[in-house]
């Protein structure tokens, strides 16, 4: 007896059986001007759209991945501080652990999301693609880049490539890893760049194309939900070290300087150095110059073989703001020795 043929599959079936082989993709929002529109009352951008309503400006998602949207907050990003840090660690964790979720996309404000970006490649521990994503144009203009971010973040999140490269920012069709990225302008949609070294990959219209993994990661764990108090305090032509000893004297837990050239500083600056190290407070010495690495080279007082003599450590290549970051972790986490924390600066 000859068989039936089976039944076409109705357009629900169909949809069902794609739906259930799609990667899960996790946005999680935070706010920033990519979730910002104009208040028509005061006639300027404000918090005004979620993590759902960005999703919507991008219909054609649903033939990368299946997007799930977690809001966390809706905050410009000069407002992301250590507290929401550490929530945010925990909730990108959290979610990367779930077996079915391909990568995380992290919507955030551009103004200090290089910081929240260096901060997750520290904290989370995961093989998974962990993708950063904002927007120089707010969602009432008519170029806002916003969607089409989102649009080449959940392209690399479900790319086999992206896994193991750690936390990524995307836009403007490039890729730039956590360590070295910056923002470089304060409008143009191409503001991210990673100096000397360069992005590491692109969107391209066909596929996603990376040149070269990011070598210097370190994993530091979360011991704490409380971060150390690191103060920033900036080396100019004329600087007396006040500040420095008002932030030794009003607290501080450790001291990042925004030094000169190669890591120098004036004989006021070099003494603040001195009583701060005096005090046991750790001091790191990163540049004002965006390119290359402060060292121990000029032997002047104030110079920054004096300064490593008398017991500061020197940031490597790290922005002073990422340096910041690096040592309020390495401090929760019990490390505070010179010799430990030149070691973590040094990987």
């Amino acid at each position: 007896m000859q068989k039936k043929p089976p039944l076409p599959l109705t357009w629900a079936e169909v949809r069902s059986t794609v739906e259930a082989v799609q990667p899960v993709v996790v946005l999680i929002a935070t706010g920033g001007t990519i979730a910002m529109k104009i208040d028509p009352v005061i006639n300027a951008p404000v918090p005004a759209i979620s993590g759902d309503d960005l999703l919507a400006t991008v219909p054609g998602m649903s033939q990368y991945a299946k997007v799930e949207v977690i809001n966390v907050c809706n905050v410009p990003s000069g407002y992301m501080d250590p507290v929401r840090w550490v929530q945010l660690t925990k909730v990108v964790q959290e979610t990367l652990a779930r077996p079915e979720v391909s990568g995380v996309i992290v919507s955030h404000g551009t103004d200090t999301l290089e910081e929240t970006a260096y901060w997750l490649d520290l904290t989370v521990q995961s093989e998974k693609p962990v993708v950063l994503i904002g927007a120089q144009r707010n969602a009432s203009e008519s170029g806002f880049d916003g969607p089409n971010n989102l649009l080449n973040a959940v392209r690399i999140a479900v790319d086999p490539q992206a896994c193991g490269k750690g936390v990524m920012l995307a836009m403007n069709g490039q890729i730039n890893a956590a360590r070295e990225v910056t923002k470089t302008h304060t409008s143009s949609v191409e503001t991210f760049k990673s100096g000397d070294y360069g992005f590491i990959g692109v969107v391209d219209n066909d596929r996603v194309m990376f040149a070269r993994a990011p070598l210097r990661r370190q994993f530091v764990p979360l011991k704490a939900t409380t971060m150390p108090d690191v103060e920033i305090v900036a080396m100019y032509g004329g600087a007396d070290g006040r500040l420095l000893r008002a932030a030794v004297d009003s607290g501080a837990q450790g001291i990042v300087v925004q030094a000169l050239g190669w890591g120098n500083m004036n004989i006021p600056m070099f003494s603040a150095v001195k009583y701060a190290l005096s005090k046991n407070i750790p001091v790191v010495i990163a540049s004002r110059v965006p390119n290359g690495r402060v060292l121990p080279n000029y032997g002047f007082e104030g110079g920054g073989k004096t300064i490593v003599d008398a017991g500061a450590v020197m940031a490597d290549d790290l922005s002073p703001q990422k340096s910041r970051i690096l040592l309020m972790l390495l401090l929760q986490n019990g490390v505070s020795s010179q010799h430990d924390l030149q070691a973590a600066f040094s990987h």
